[in-house]
């Protein structure tokens, strides 16, 4: 069973910075695309970060500049590193394992954490 967790979600100032971590653990030969979204109260779910095997990494346009997605395949783990943060940044940002493949020439399946709290006070 494919499980993902995040990690370092928490209360900064705004102006701050935060560094999330996301591990996807179980039977994984390979992943796709790893990504970070995220879900303000009563907003939709945004998009913010994405880094796939080419690699190749996307942002949401209000990230751009102050977010910095990477990961470490051999960890199976995705990082984002989240600088000048604003309060318009407070929500829960969850992990997204897009493309997993627990064997090899299986189909590949998307799996999501639970989510990390992150709130910037302004």
């Amino acid at each position: 069973q494919v499980q993902l967790v995040e990690s370092g979600g928490d209360l900064v100032q705004a102006g701050g910075s935060l560094r999330l971590s996301c591990v996807a653990s179980g039977s994984i030969v390979s992943i796709n695309v790893m990504g970070w979204y995220r879900q303000a109260p009563g907003k939709q779910l945004e998009m913010v970060a994405k880094a796939s095997s080419a690699p190749l990494t996307t942002y949401g346009d209000s990230v751009k500049g102050r977010f910095t997605i990477s990961r470490d395949d051999a960890k199976n783990t995705v990082y984002l590193q989240m600088n000048s943060l604003k309060p318009e940044d407070t929500a829960v940002y969850c992990c997204k394992a897009g493309g997993l493949k627990g064997q090899v020439g299986t189909r590949g399946t998307d799996y999501w954490g639970q989510g990390t709290q992150v709130t910037v006070s302004s």
